[in-house]
């Protein structure tokens, strides 16, 4: 199946003399215009293609790559308002177009704009929307406490800056825990510092260090630092040992060893734990 406002891998089928038709595993067929033809190819090349509508409202193919796709966010810019919307540079020839009722703000021209690109059902066109919130959902999470994520910088608030997580879900970075500039649609890495009740979603920036991770993992690290790296305890070794060393349940050991070793701060050895 050929994606509207996405990436991908088809085979040259024919040439013409407007360009070459790709198709796809299903027969399906799209036209790559002259201007993108590769100097050199043959039948049956494979080629990576976004596939948009163009101006009459055709699929069409081409090898420029696009700032945003299709159930993306990214910062574009305003190339002009109409009557009808605002046109975004989302670098094909023809411009993103982003409807009135879907301005959080009124855009205007040379400005800079955090969208999200969806399919609308109704015209089954590419479109844009600023009102970034309401393709986010945070009913069910698909992210634990102290977990890496992606963020994509979305408004400021009073208390801090709104952020989207791992493109799926809302979260918010309190002010004191903003300690560099960021600015709406910079990416950027993140870790969930706590789940509050609504599943509202606190982050800290940064990739995950011991000083943001879970209590007991923290404790782990400290005791690490503390013994020049090693610690002689395992998943072998029995709950009296650890509670005697770390003053923890042989349980909470093991879920804290877990949590260091996913994120590479630690190496696990037969004779017990190393800083990584």
């Amino acid at each position: 199946m050929i994606e509207l406002g996405q990436i991908n891998t088809l085979e040259i089928l024919r040439e013409t003399d407007h360009g070459v038709y790709l198709i796809d595993d299903e027969d399906n067929e799209v036209l790559l215009p002259n201007r993108y033809v590769p100097e050199a190819f043959k039948i049956w090349d494979k080629l990576e293609v976004f596939v948009y509508l163009d101006n009459e409202e055709r699929p069409v193919a081409t090898t420029d790559m696009p700032y945003i796709k299709r159930n993306d966010f990214a910062l574009l810019r305003c190339n002009q308002v109409t009557d009808y919307g605002a046109f975004l540079d989302w670098g094909l020839v023809k411009e993103l177009f982003c409807p009135f009722k879907e301005q959080a703000f009124k855009m205007k021209p040379g400005g800079w704009y955090l969208v999200h690109c969806y399919l609308d059902e109704k015209t089954d066109r590419l479109v844009a929307s600023s009102k970034t919130n309401r393709f986010l959902d945070n009913k069910e999470l698909s992210v634990t406490e102290f977990e890496e994520v992606d963020l994509i910088v979305s408004h400021p608030s009073d208390i801090g800056m709104n952020v989207i997580v791992n493109k799926t879900h809302l979260g918010l970075i309190y002010k004191d825990q903003i300690f560099k500039d960021i600015s709406v649609g910079d990416k950027l890495k993140g870790i969930v510092k706590k789940i509050r009740p609504g599943n509202k979603l606190d982050i800290a920036l940064g990739q995950i260090g011991y000083r943001n991770i879970e209590p007991n993992a923290e404790r782990i690290m400290q005791e690490l630092n503390d013994n020049s790296g090693y610690i002689n305890l395992t998943d072998k070794s029995s709950p009296d040992a650890i509670k005697d060393k770390l003053q923890m349940s042989k349980k909470n050991f093991k879920k804290a060893v877990g949590t260091l070793y996913k994120q590479r701060l630690i190496e696990i050895k037969p004779d017990g734990i190393y800083l990584a």
